[in-house]
């Protein structure tokens, strides 16, 4: 114990002369006296602190060198190499695949004012569900339900006289053929839409993970292949429909009276009424044109076409607010060929009705198939019964 003592005190004063020769001339100078002018005592406490005779301060470190040394203590921190991807901007790294912007691990935009995203995806992934499915799905929603209302207060429409058995064609075959590989098609592609689109908030807490993965799947590559067939049998429809479409002077009356469907009132329309011509021209015509260029941009079969990240995100979300809007117009349309006006559904399945029919819901075609100015029977294939119109 005794021995132990000396040691611990040399010890001691070895590091108390080394810390006296590490601070230097600061300790060694002298407190200034009370008398002593104030610039002398503000520069004695400046007095820089100076290492010791001989010490070399190390070299700072390079890039490489840090993160060598990283690698040998953390191999699994990534964080460097994301780091410097992030802050690389566009700046695209080199890639072997031969896909557009492959060398780009990370989208980045520039930063708008107010807001603390920099990255053009996760931007992206807001607008889809912070908009575009809220909103998108309460419209789809709010249609349902004003068409549930309607139904339920008026029920289906009915034709005030009674059928006579003379009938009246009204759609050839190639004409309801084009019509139902559209309704088809489009049916096919708004259910795998929707549930690609709110699949994950309604129907994942109900089927799991693993359904609900094959069914998304599935779906998808329905949606893609059935898609381009849609866009054929529209362009079709558009074709053989479009003359009847035009529009008449009369249509502005129909408009106004708002076809009589609130007030029960009869107004006259051609082949096709305004509430027609309006769904043609806005949701067969624009919308359907919108969807298909959109879609096949987001398939990937648009020669010469921009597939890189930013262009396919527009893509997108042009691709689901058209959709959604065509939902929307669609569903009007499927409740008053279906079971919002009773044999109007007939007119589609066999391509004829009767001209009672046709008397209350499109009068002034039925006068001009009367007067012989429109054949009563325009295809080899529809029922002989169409010849007594124009004898009658």
């Amino acid at each position: 114990m005794q021995g132990l003592i000396p040691s611990a005190l040399r010890r001691a004063a070895l590091g108390g002369a080394l810390a006296l020769s590490l601070c230097g001339p600061a300790l060694a100078a002298e407190p200034p006296q009370p008398g002593a002018a104030p610039a002398a005592a503000a520069a004695a406490t400046a007095a820089p602190v100076l290492p010791p005779a001989g010490f070399v301060a190390p070299a700072e470190p390079r890039a490489d060198e840090t993160n060598a040394e990283r690698a040998r203590s953390q191999p699994q921190n990534n964080a460097p190499m994301w780091r410097a991807v992030r802050e690389s901007g566009t700046t695209e790294g080199y890639s072997s695949l031969p896909a557009a912007e492959s060398g780009v691990l990370i989208q980045r935009f520039t930063q708008y004012p107010g807001s603390a995203l920099t990255n053009a995806g996760e931007a992206w992934r807001q607008v889809r569900n912070q908009w575009l499915i809220p909103y998108g799905g309460s419209l789809v929603l709010i249609v349902l339900l004003a068409i549930a209302i309607f139904y339920w207060k008026n029920g289906p429409l009915e034709n005030h006289e009674p059928d006579t058995g003379r009938k009246i064609e009204r759609f050839t075959a190639l004409e309801r053929a084009a019509h139902w590989t559209v309704a088809g098609s489009f049916s096919l592609l708004a259910i795998s839409g929707l549930v690609m689109m709110f699949g994950k908030f309604l129907l994942l807490p109900l089927i799991g993970g693993t359904l609900f993965g094959w069914l998304t799947y599935a779906l998808k590559n329905v949606h893609n292949f059935v898609g381009p067939l849609f866009s054929v049998g529209l362009v079709l429809m558009i074709a053989l429909f479009i003359k009847d479409n035009l529009p008449k002077a009369h249509d502005i009356d129909w408009l106004k009276k708002g076809g009589g469907l609130l007030t029960g009132q009869h107004v006259p329309s051609h082949r096709f009424n305004a509430g027609e011509k309006v769904l043609f021209w806005g949701g067969v015509f624009v919308l359907g044109m919108i969807v298909s260029v959109s879609g096949f941009w987001l398939d990937k079969i648009i020669p010469g076409a921009d597939y890189t990240r930013g262009a396919m995100q527009i893509a997108h979300m042009v691709h689901a607010v058209a959709t959604v809007l065509m939902m929307a117009m669609f569903l009007g349309h499927i409740y008053m060929g279906t079971i919002g006006v009773k044999g109007a559904l007939d007119a589609m399945r066999t391509g004829e009705v009767d001209e009672a029919w046709a008397k209350e819901h499109h009068e002034l075609w039925y006068d001009d198939v009367k007067a012989g100015k429109i054949p009563a029977r325009r295809s080899a294939d529809a029922g002989a019964t169409g010849r007594a119109a124009t004898q009658a």
